[in-house]
């Protein structure tokens, strides 16, 4: 008697219905960070960064003008109000926690003009900028 190769086969991998969504909404947040990005550029910002990672957490977007850096969070959702609602408490801390890392290692340091912003992309792809959206600085 001979001895018999198994031979594995696999079935076809398929894309779980949760996987599947976050891939459609990490697609959809790089396109509204492109077209917010844009629409910075077109107004005279200068993109310094784009999903920036530092041990305090992200910042989507990093923009400069003269010598204020703009820190920016977009938010996508089917409107500018569902967008506006999905920036919370927590993370607004986490964005300055991260801004203030970022500013850290720039010649002026902590004394940097800062400003933070949010980019409300709806679901047509309007974008919606609301300047110092955390407060006063």
């Amino acid at each position: 008697m001979g001895m018999r190769k198994k031979v594995k086969t696999e079935a076809p991998a398929v894309m779980s219905w949760n996987a599947h969504r976050g891939a459609v909404s990490c697609s959809a947040g790089r396109l509204a960070e492109e077209a917010v990005a844009r629409e910075y550029s077109q107004s005279g910002y200068q993109v310094m960064s784009e999903r920036w990672r530092g041990r305090s957490g992200e910042i989507d977007l990093i923009l400069s003008k003269g010598d204020e850096y703009i820190f920016v969070e977009v938010k996508k959702s089917r409107s500018h109000d569902w967008a506006a609602l999905r920036l919370g408490a927590r993370q607004i801390a986490r964005i300055c926690n991260a801004a203030l890392e970022y500013c850290g290692r720039l010649p002026a340091g902590l004394l940097t003009a800062m400003r933070f912003d949010a980019a409300l992309v709806d679901q047509f792809g309007r974008v919606e900028i609301i300047e110092n959206a955390f407060g006063a600085n």
